[in-house]
């Protein structure tokens, strides 16, 4: 007993250290903001509420880091990755509410939620952005930023770049804890570089592009930040319908999609495989989503409501783009749309984006998996016995055969995320709201969308407000990643204090 209470204490010395990293990590995004204050140097006066909350994050987890963590690699499991991610995240999340308590003046319950919906990049808001600080909306979009990328991800990456690389966690279970299980290239490190590269460079380039498509610089610098994370934080209350601009729509439509793209399909774009992207299934159902929902909202919703042909063909392309990708971005209101409408876009709210993407939902790759087993159990059922048809999809290069295993694991998935989106949604009609409001609301929520239909505001009961709060938190690190961190965290302690 004595020696397993020894190991644990060493494996718990080596969490709390890296756990002390990514806080370092997190302390300079919530600083980030203050370097607006060169182009806006009226607002220094709010700095201090940046400031305090930033370097004790970032000297608390230094202590942590330097006290605590191994001076040489050391190989982490998706045990102890979920018990790193769960910690830094909820930290990051609870030190994050500090500028918008101080400087917006919401109450712990507003912030936590705003704070929540920014790093799990979900985008709904309690924050009125008319009386915001110009500081607080680069903040909530800078938040969105770092947690589009993922802690984990930001973290390795710029262990990469330090002068002792070979001091931090090496293996795959911390980026595996973050919903990252695919890598760019064998080296977990090398990957997380290559992933964030990819990262900036479509944010550099979508800022650019969205200035000259009509927007101010920094209009541009905040949507960029929130379409390529998936994010939609806005700076207008309209969100992207205030400029009413077929450039700006375009422009925000490829950033969306690129954002909800798996990061493996990004590289392989940007090294032109594009046969390898074509033949990947969760690419063709992504794609056949969009034009098949663009169809139907077009033809069933958008028409009657919108004379003009080119509005909508706009609206009825954005808005199941900005659902499918999780982003959250609207042109248009929903109160207006028939049931049609508000059903195609709760549906594309919970299957979201791709895999190992910024994107939230269930996961397309999820859903193209039960598909082709669907698809291979009524071949099966109609073969000859004894014929073999083994069930296969692509990935990449790669053909990936389906393992009984593999589809009792999204199967458990899928039904524990319709179960918590059921009571999620339960909860919120339990308020009042109507079941057609309430469903596309959780369904927001959970899914790390951010569209609403009046159900989120800053006078939003409480409970329903930390009813998404917990269903943004758990649909952005995804059940089993929460679950197994907490549960082998509160294992663990009574050994280690025995």
């Amino acid at each position: 007993m004595s020696r397993y209470k020894s190991f644990l204490r060493q494996r718990y010395r080596a969490i709390f250290g890296y756990t002390g990293l990514v806080c370092i990590i997190s302390g300079l995004g919530i600083l980030s903001p203050l370097i607006a204050l060169i182009f806006y140097p009226q607002e220094v006066s709010l700095a201090w509420a940046f400031l305090i909350p930033g370097i004790i994050l970032s000297a608390v987890g230094f202590i942590l880091w330097r006290s605590l963590a191994p001076k040489k690699a050391t190989s982490l499991t998706l045990q102890e990755g979920a018990v790193i991610v769960v910690l830094s995240w909820l930290v990051a999340i609870v030190v994050g509410t500090v500028p918008l308590m101080l400087v917006q003046g919401l109450n712990f319950t507003q912030a936590m939620f705003e704070s929540t919906s920014g790093w799990t990049t979900t985008g709904l808001s309690v924050v009125d952005v008319t009386k915001a600080s110009r500081l607080i909306l680069l903040y909530r979009s800078t938040i969105e930023l770092f947690g589009g990328a993922g802690l984990a991800i930001i973290t390795l990456s710029a262990i990469s770049h330090a002068a002792a690389p070979n001091a931090g966690p090496s293996g795959s279970g911390l980026t595996s804890a973050e919903g990252r299980t695919e890598q760019l290239v064998p080296n977990v490190r090398r990957s997380a570089k290559l992933v964030l590269a990819i990262y900036l460079g479509y944010i550099i380039v979508g800022t650019i592009a969205l200035n000259l498509a009509g927007m101010s610089f920094f209009d541009a610098v905040n949507h960029s930040f929130a379409a390529v994370s998936t994010g939609g934080f806005s700076t207008r209350p309209e969100s992207i319908g205030y400029w009413d601009n077929t450039a700006v729509e375009v422009v925000t439509n490829i950033l969306m999609i690129l954002g909800a793209l798996n990061f493996v399909t990004s590289y392989m774009l940007l090294t032109g495989k594009f046969k390898s992207v074509m033949r990947n299934g969760e690419i063709r159902l992504q794609f056949f989503l969009y034009v098949l929902c663009s169809i139907i909202l077009f033809f069933g919703v958008i028409l009657p409501l919108y004379p003009n042909l080119g509005k909508a063909i706009r609206v009825s392309i954005f808005e199941t783009i900005t659902a499918l990708s999780t982003t959250g971005f609207s042109t248009v209101g929903y109160t207006d749309w028939n049931g049609l409408g508000w059903l195609i876009l709760i549906l594309l709210m919970l299957i979201g984006g791709g895999s190992g993407s910024t994107a939230g939902g269930i996961k397309q790759i999820r859903i193209y998996i039960l598909y082709r087993a669907l698809m291979w159990e009524i071949r099966r059922m109609l073969m000859p016995s004894g014929a073999v048809n083994e069930a296969h999809i692509w990935q990449g290069d790669k053909r990936q055969f389906l393992q009984n295993d593999q589809l009792k694991q999204i199967s458990i998935f899928v039904f524990l995320y319709l179960m918590i989106f059921g009571i999620g949604s339960a909860i919120i009609a339990a308020h009042g709201y109507t079941l057609q409001e309430s469903l596309f609301e959780y369904a927001s929520a959970m899914g790390t969308v951010g569209l609403s239909v009046g159900v989120t505001a800053a006078d939003a009961a409480p409970s329903l407000l930390w009813a998404e709060t917990v269903g943004m938190f758990l649909g952005r690190l995804e059940f089993f990643t929460v679950f197994v961190g907490l549960v082998r965290l509160l294992r663990d302690t009574r050994p280690i204090l025995a």
